[in-house]
């Protein structure tokens, strides 16, 4: 290969690289993911969620980011903590947490806090940023589905653009 060849193969590869997007992964249980147990099995379109959502915002203003849901319905924080190696890419740059309420429900209240700090702990031992995202009821109360309990898409619309601003100073943005 000649000079210029070898030229033209590493400008692609540096550009390939330069556009590269930052990657944002939302952990989660139910509201998540955008889908309900029970009374609401259907909840949202995965593009009507708000990591989806968010992805879409925050490319709006320029951000080269792929927001990746890794919401399961039902999910403990116990259950966060145990899958998120798996949901954690090598080039994870911020997690958005949501525990939400399936500890009390499942009679594990007691060990929401301790399995927060430690998903805290060891995302920060890898170099990514936490977001939190709890008291959704605070941030779309208005916008709950039937069962009271899970948020239709307004709902996450409004937790995409409570996020957003969050997720950009946590250095998401590209």
């Amino acid at each position: 290969m000649g000079r210029v060849g070898l030229l033209a193969l590493l400008l692609c590869i540096g550009a390939g690289s330069a556009a590269q997007a930052a990657e944002v992964v939302a952990l989660g249980a139910s509201n998540t993911i955008g889908r309900g147990r029970g009374s609401t099995p259907d909840g949202v379109n995965p593009g009507q969620a708000f990591p989806a959502q968010l992805e879409r915002l925050l490319q709006s203003q320029g951000c080269r980011v792929r927001v990746l849901n890794a919401g399961v319905a039902g999910n403990t924080t116990g259950q966060m903590l145990a899958r998120m190696n798996g949901a954690l890419g090598k080039d994870t740059r911020v997690l958005i947490l949501q525990p939400g309420g399936n500890d009390q429900r499942s009679g594990r209240g007691n060990e929401r806090a301790a399995n927060i700090a430690e998903i805290r702990r060891r995302a920060s031992a890898r170099g990514i940023k936490v977001v939190m995202l709890d008291n959704l009821g605070r941030i779309a109360g208005g916008h709950r589905l039937p069962d009271g309990q899970h948020f239709g898409a307004g709902g996450h619309a409004l937790f995409a653009a409570h996020l957003a601003p969050q997720v950009k100073a946590a250095g998401a943005c590209r």
